[in-house]
């Protein structure tokens, strides 16, 4: 009676790794032909991900800036750390916290402290530019 069972339940399992191969080389290809298409890395990996159905989301600045409950105008390093350290702590696992919003939170400011670096790169860069002149 096992042997009907077993053989039946190789053939599935045959079948669902063929359906797999076969959705994972699919996805490949479009990845290779937008990359040749000049689509360029960053989209043949999207359009990878978008395939594989794991596409991921994306933080934007207005978001992270709602996150840690600041105005565009209070975008400041000291105000985007002393946020930080108000919501990171609240959220701690330790004290009954999520995980989740914690990485939220953490993500936030990772995000607006990238854009805050950027801008002091890029000030710099004009004022080289200026002196130049």
């Amino acid at each position: 009676m096992a042997g009907p069972i077993i053989r039946i339940l190789g053939q599935v399992a045959v079948m669902a790794a063929g359906i797999f191969g076969k959705a994972f080389v699919t996805a490949y290809q479009q990845a290779v032909q937008q990359a040749k298409a000049g689509g360029g890395a960053k989209q043949a990996a999207s359009a990878a991900a978008k395939a594989a159905g794991i596409e991921k989301n994306l933080l934007t600045k207005s978001e992270a800036r709602q996150i840690l409950n600041l105005e565009k105008t209070d975008c400041t390093p000291e105000n985007i750390q002393r946020q930080y350290d108000r919501y990171f702590n609240a959220n701690a696992v330790d004290n009954g916290g999520s995980f989740y919003l914690q990485s939220k939170v953490y993500r936030a400011k990772e995000l607006l402290d990238f854009h805050m670096m950027e801008k002091e790169r890029e000030a710099r860069e004009k004022k080289l530019q200026e002196e130049k002149k």
